[in-house]
Parts: C-alpha cells; structure tokens; sequence
C-alpha cells in the first residue's frame, strides 16, 4: 500500500510532490508498516491528530503520511463495499425476474374454481361488467317507482323514510301469508302500528324487498357508530353513578370536577387535540325538575324542542340523520347525529360547534340515560376543524312519583383554544362554569318550571289594566317572549361581523357590529344591524339584574325613552323566582302613541336576562286574543349580566333564587335596529346608520355605569 499526498488517492505513481518542485518525495511503505496500519485501521478508521502522531513515531512515519494513508483507505474501503452491495442487488434482481415469469406462467394455466374451466379473458370480463351495469339500471328504475308509490301514500318523500321509527318497517310483514288476496287479485300491507295511524294502499310484492333500502351511512360506519355510542353510554353510566375517586369536589367552588388521573386509568384514551393550548372541562350536577322522564327524552331527541329547552345555550341543533329510532313508548335504543351550537351570550366569546352522536337507552323502569360523544363527520366529504371535542356527556333521568323527575348531568368537554378566550371571559369559561353541567341544570329546571306555567290555568297573573283576559292569550304572549328570547340569543355570536376601525370602542372590549338581510317569518323584512358590547362592572349581578328590569329606573338608561317614565300595564309570572316574568310596558313617549314594549327576564345559572321589542298594538292584540303569534315581527335588544368566573365572586343562583355574586359582573348589553325596508336599496346601510347603532349602544352603556355610580371606571 502507498499512500499520496491529495486526500481522495487520485495522481500517478509517485508517493509525493515532483521533486523538481523542491518538495520531500515519501518512500513506500513496509510490510510491517502496512500491516501495523490495517490493524489500526480496524480498530480507528478516523484516527485523531494525536494517535496520528503516536503512530507516525511508532512507525517512523510523518504524521501527513498516516493522516493521507487512512484517506486512501476509507476510499478504498468504500468503493469496495459498494462493489459488492451492486453485486447483491444485481443477483436478487435477477432472481426476482425469474420469479415473476414463473408466476406469469402459471397464470395462463390458473382454472376457475367454481366450473374448472379457463379464466375469463378481457373480452368477457367487459361483457359481464355491461350486463352488471344493464341490472343496476334495471333496479334503480324499479326502486323509483316503489319510491314514488310509497311517497303518495305516506306523504313523504322516500329520501325521509329513515327518519321514520324502525317500528314502521318491523311492522310490515312481507312473509306469504300476510298478503291477502283481493277480489281484484292484488296485495294488500298491513296497517302501520296505531302510533303513526297510516295505512298503505296495494302495493306489487315483487317490489316490496326493495322498498325500504334507504339512503344513508355504509353498514360498516353504522356499526362503528353504534360501537362509539354503546362505549359512550358504559362509560357515561359509571361517571354518574360513581363519585370518588372519579369526582372530586373543587377546592374554589365545591362542585365535582374530574379527578384525571383516575378517569385515565379507568377509561384510557389518547387526547384528541396536541396543541399546548387544549385543556378538559368537566362538571357533574344534579337537580329535579317539573317534567316526567319520558317528556325529558323526547325533547331531548326533537333538536327544535332541545333548542327550546335551552333556549340561552343552545342557539342551533338539527339532527343529520336518526339511525335507530328507538323503541315507542321508551324510545330506549334511539340512536342519532346531531350537530349544535352553544354560546354564552356574548359577542367576545365564539360559539361552541359539535357534531355528536345522541344515544338513548332506558336502563331501568323508569330511567334513561341520555349519552352525547362527538364523532368525526366530514361534511360533504370535507374534514371538519372544529375546536371542541365532546367526551361521553349527557344525563341520567329517573322519574319520581310526583310527576317530576331527577336530572343528573354530566359535561366532559376537550377544548383547543387556539385563539385565546377573552380575557373578561377567561376565568368565567375556563372554570367549567360558562358551559358546565351547572349551567344546563339549571336553564333546564328553569324552563321546565316554564312549560308547568304556561300549562296552568292559574298562573299568576297581574293585569293592572285588564289587557289579558282569557287564558289564551296569556300563553300565546308567554310563547310571543320566549321566541324574543330565542331570537335575541340567536344573533350574539355577531356571524357576519364587520370591522369600522373609525368607530369608537366602549372601555376595553369594544362595539361588535353585524349586519345581516332579514327574510324570515316573525322578523322584520329588511336590512338589521346588530350591535354589542361586554364590559366589566364592580357589583353584584343581582343589584345590576334588579336595575336593569325595574320599569321605574328604566328612563335612567333608556335612550329611546328620552328620560320619560313608562308604566308595566300587564305582569305576567313563568316560575317561581319573581325575576322570572313576562311584562308588556306602556312607554310615555309622545310620538309613539300606538307602541308597547315586550319584555322577558329571567334568573340564570351564570346571572340574569332581560329581553325587550317594541310591538304595536294591533299586533299584540292578536296575541292577547290568543291566535298565532309566530309571525308578529318582533326584533329584541337587552342585556345579559353574569358573574365574572373569579373565586371570589361565585357566579349563579344561591337556594332561594337569588343571584350570588360577591365580587365583579359581567355585563353584555346587545341592539338590533332596522335600517331600511325590504324594497329599499341595500346601498342604504352606509357609515351613518352604523355610526348611529354604535353611539346608541355607546350611550346606554355610559348612562348605566352612571347610574350605577362607576363612570369612573377606565
């Protein structure tokens, strides 16, 4: 081995420079050296300058000599390597070859299974698949015209036939013998259980088998579908039935919260957001209401009566598609996707969106559990990106012998608060009190001792003018404030928010402005801004509930009022908490000879909410005299006031029904002005109208803080 002086061993035969050019030309190498090298070599491919420089005095050698000669043989080393590593693959290449003609061999030799004779060749192959295409068409021609028989007789169309209980096809029997025959030799389907009450007309038997193949999700996603929810509902029976070492009770509050570390060892799971901002929320709460179990279930199954039910958390519901109806009479077994929405009331804080499977199941006589998980569902085949993640939530409902029944509600939420919550908010939310199980407890005892009211010939009523006469008016006015309230919780998530950076800012937070086109029934036609605010105040929520819904401080923050007095002509009570009412007010003002004002106030959970429209006379005649008050146009503005999450201020309703509060409130005070009529041209929303919403909203906000005595407040 000889060693040169480039470090790659390229050049000729000398071991050195041209001597010519005065440099030291270096002799070959030893045997004995070579050998000392390579077994050095084995040992230190990459020797350092100081075993460089051992080896050279052990050899005799330079230490430039020793660091060239491992260059040359690390190059060496690897051109060899490479030889034999392109060897390899060339020979299993090779093998590879020979083994795939083989198979192609065999293959022309392959007979079917089935008959022993030879496989089809592409020909017949494209022929089977054209008589295969020929049938489906066939089928689909015969399936539309089942489609269309059917729909004449149900009154729907079939496309809506899966929401129809499981009891409408169990019901059918296409067996022989249930088909009598008729004089005219037709078939004639069996009456349909008495709960639905239809009956089906002759119908051709050959086609009955396809009759109820419904459009839907595939048979594999429906089973993993039922396997979540049958999962969700184990896990959820067992949070409710057990308290340590699952819950523990909050050190700040003394409400049960998850103890983490034994719901991990007990139901393992990886997290479904990895983001250093997600947190778990958790919350278990109990209370009676004044409704029987089976009423419960069906409301909560009906997303338009769950919407009813909470009316200030719940702003949207639907349901995608009902898997399993359920048993009648029960419902246990009821299998559903269903998507939400929830909000807390308040421009600052973003709607919570779910997609979630609802599962029902009737456990014992007399008790259901009522399961919601989230579940991953791609609209239109887009994936979705929502925030929040719904562990197994829900409730468990027991009836009770007096006709009431005891609610037990569990929420597990995931959260990924990518864009942080509001810092007024942060505590109120963070805490599990803005969406926690506390929270839905308490809006569903409250609005179940609603309904009992509205059902009771004797509610309390006090009519000082003697406007509502019959007991039918007083429920369609009832229905008329809580549509305000729904209507009025609808718009604060503030969808199609605008920026005017001209605008003035109310202290911290800020005027959110929307402005949205109105088609709808019970609305005004036209162009509507929406404008709110939240702000922080230094007081009790019951001194700024009481304020705010008391008619004879109204001129106080009233700006429409002008300072004048106005007068409450009928008082209408929908629970027991004297907050809880429904009011029609007579305002003192000169130019609006022919308006009342309707107004609705409740006692939160989290505070309180007072809801007001103007409503002309002859439109609340019409639900005074008890006839339809769906599509009188109402557009409602208020305020919703609420305890401001912290520790010390212990945000909710103390058991006499009074606010609790020590510390501050938090107060969101939102208006919705028509800005032109549906005919008039939409260029008509320009900076002046917004200008004039946000310096209303601006005003009342300063009138109250004066009346409150904190206009000091920065």
């Amino acid at each position: 081995m000889e060693f040169r002086t480039g470090g790659n061993g390229s050049g000729g035969d000398q071991d050195g420079p041209n001597p010519r050019r005065g440099r030291k030309v270096y002799n070959r190498h030893t045997p004995q050296q070579i050998q000392r090298l390579e077994a050095f070599f084995k040992d230190c491919p990459h020797p350092d300058e100081a075993q460089r420089r051992q080896l050279g005095r052990e050899l005799g050698l330079e230490s430039r000599q020793i660091k060239f000669w491992f260059q040359n043989k690390r190059t060496q080393t690897k051109t060899q390597h490479e030889r034999a590593d392109n060897t390899a693959l060339r020979a299993e290449n090779e093998r590879i070859q020979c083994e795939n003609l083989a198979i192609r061999e065999a293959l022309k030799n392959v007979i079917c299974p089935s008959c022993g004779g030879p496989p089809f060749g592409e020909e017949e192959r494209q022929r089977n698949i054209e008589k295969l295409q020929l049938e489906n068409a066939q089928l689909k021609e015969e399936h539309e015209k089942v489609s269309n028989l059917l729909a004449k007789y149900i009154g729907k169309p079939i496309t809506q036939m899966h929401l129809l209980p499981p009891a409408l096809g169990s019901s059918l029997d296409f067996s022989p013998g249930s088909f009598p025959s008729q004089e005219t030799g037709g078939l004639s389907i069996p009456t349909v259980g008495p709960a639905l009450g239809l009956e089906l007309a002759p119908v051709d038997v050959c086609n009955a088998s396809v009759m109820y193949q419904f459009k839907g999700f595939p048979d594999m996603e429906k089973t993993l579908m039922t396997e979540t929810a049958a999962g969700a509902m184990d896990e959820l029976i067992r949070l409710v039935r057990i308290n340590e070492p699952l819950w523990v009770k909050s050190a700040t509050n003394e409400k049960y919260v998850l103890h983490h570390d034994s719901y991990e060892r007990i139901f393992p799971k990886a997290t479904h957001f990895k983001s250093s901002n997600a947190r778990i929320e958790s919350s278990k709460e109990s209370v009676v209401v004044a409704m029987n179990g089976m009423q419960l279930v069906n409301m909560f199954l009906d997303p338009n009566k769950y919407v009813d039910l909470f009316p200030t958390i719940v702003t949207k519901a639907s349901t995608i598609q009902v898997l399993e109806a359920g048993i009648i009479g029960s419902r246990s077994g009821s299998l559903q996707l269903m998507y939400e929405q929830m909000h807390i009331l308040s421009p600052l804080v973003a709607p919570r969106e779910f997609y979630f499977l609802r599962y029902c199941q009737q456990i014992e006589l007399g008790v259901w559990v009522m399961v919601d998980v989230s579940y991953d569902y791609s609209k239109d085949g887009q994936p979705n990106s929502l925030r929040f993640w719904k562990l197994p939530s829900g409730c468990m409902i027991q009836d009770l012998p007096d006709g009431c029944s005891k609610v037990t509600w569990v929420e597990h939420v995931e959260v990924d608060d990518k864009s942080l919550t509001h810092r007024l908010y942060r505590d109120l939310v963070s805490g599990s009190l803005a969406f926690g199980a506390e929270r839905m407890v308490g809006t569903l005892q409250r609005m179940c001792e609603r309904l009992a009211y509205l059902a009771d010939e004797n509610t309390p009523t006090r009519d000082l003018a003697g406007v509502i006469s019959l007991p039918e008016g007083r429920r369609s006015i009832m229905k008329l404030g809580h549509r305000m309230v729904k209507d009025f919780c609808g718009v604060l998530s503030m969808s199609g928010k605008l920026d005017f950076p001209q605008l003035s800012e109310v202290d911290t937070s800020g005027v959110r402005v929307s402005v949205r086109k109105s088609t709808e029934p019970g609305q005004p036609g036209g162009l509507i801004v929406s404008a709110a605010t939240s702000l922080w105040l230094p007081m009790q929520c019951q001194t700024i509930f009481d304020f705010i819904r008391d008619e004879k401080m109204r001129p106080q923050w009233d700006v429409l009022s002008s300072g004048n007095p106005v007068h409450e002509i009928a008082h209408i009570a929908n629970g027991v908490n004297p907050g809880n009412c429904t009011s029609i007010i007579r305002p003192f003002v000169p130019t609006e000879n022919n308006m009342l004002m309707l107004q609705e106030s409740c006692v939160e959970p989290l505070g309180g909410l007072v809801v007001y429209a103007p409503i002309d006379i002859p439109a609340i005649n019409v639900a005074i005299r008890g006839e339809e008050s769906g599509n009188i146009p109402i557009l409602p503005s208020g305020f919703i006031v609420s305890g401001d999450g912290r520790s010390d201020s212990g945000a909710g309703c103390t058991s006499d029904g009074n606010i609790m509060g020590s510390g501050g409130s938090l107060l969101t005070v939102a208006f919705q002005v028509l800005v032109c009529g549906p005919a008039a041209p939409q260029q008509q929303l320009n900076m002046e109208s917004v200008a004039t919403v946000n310096t209303l909203i601006s005003s009342t906000v300063q009138k109250i803080k004066i009346a409150l005595n904190c206009s000091g407040l920065d």
